[in-house]
């Protein structure tokens, strides 16, 4: 899959500048379809040509004009199209701190056990921003009367689901530190 559908997706919210879907990108569809604000803006400039996104010029007082994007039919029909056909590819774990882990023996355990915690201190930090976007989709309803009652669940699901990601990722962290520290401590 190519950011093209990440980007058409993140637009059925509405209308937004690179810059505004560049900050939502990082905390919706970051949890599972990572990009730089350079690969979003040139995305969105081929989304343009292609005709499934339309650009307009917004002008600014005091700073420079802005760029405002919003889908097309023919950008909901393609994303509409994509989203009915399966996977292409099961999905794939490319973890560099794993690759570490798997290399750690020998080395210093030291390390390895800073390098967890580091890891612990981003989960933390993710999930406390998944939360924070959870709570404001919700909007002061339970979890039940928000997917009964909103127009799109889409994002609260990927929300969830990245949720769950980061909570399985710290239970690993607790679980390898604890496996580090036996190793370490007699009996």
């Amino acid at each position: 899959m190519s950011l093209r559908y990440a980007v058409l997706a993140a637009l059925l919210e509405g209308e937004a500048s690179g810059y505004e879907l560049s900050k939502s990108f990082d905390v919706s569809l970051a949890n599972f379809w990572p990009a730089t604000p350079q690969q979003l803006y040139r995305e969105l400039e081929r989304l343009a040509q292609d005709g499934l996104v339309e650009a307009r010029t917004v002008q600014q007082e005091r700073r420079p004009n802005k760029r405002m994007f919003t889908l097309t039919g023919s950008g909901r029909a393609e994303l509409a199209a994509f989203a009915a056909e399966p996977p292409k590819r099961p999905t794939a774990v490319r973890d560099e701190l794993l690759i570490k882990i798997q290399a750690m023996d020998g080395g210093d355990p030291e390390v390895t056990r800073a390098l967890i915690e580091e890891r612990m201190g981003w989960v933390r930090g993710k999930l406390d921003r998944y939360r924070r976007v959870r709570d404001r989709l919700l909007d002061g309803r339970t979890e039940d009367e928000y997917l009964r009652t909103s127009d799109r669940v889409g994002p609260y699901l990927t929300l969830m689901a990245g949720i769950g990601f980061e909570e399985q990722n710290l239970r690993w962290c607790e679980g390898a530190l604890a496996v580090l520290r036996q190793r370490v401590t007699p009996g």
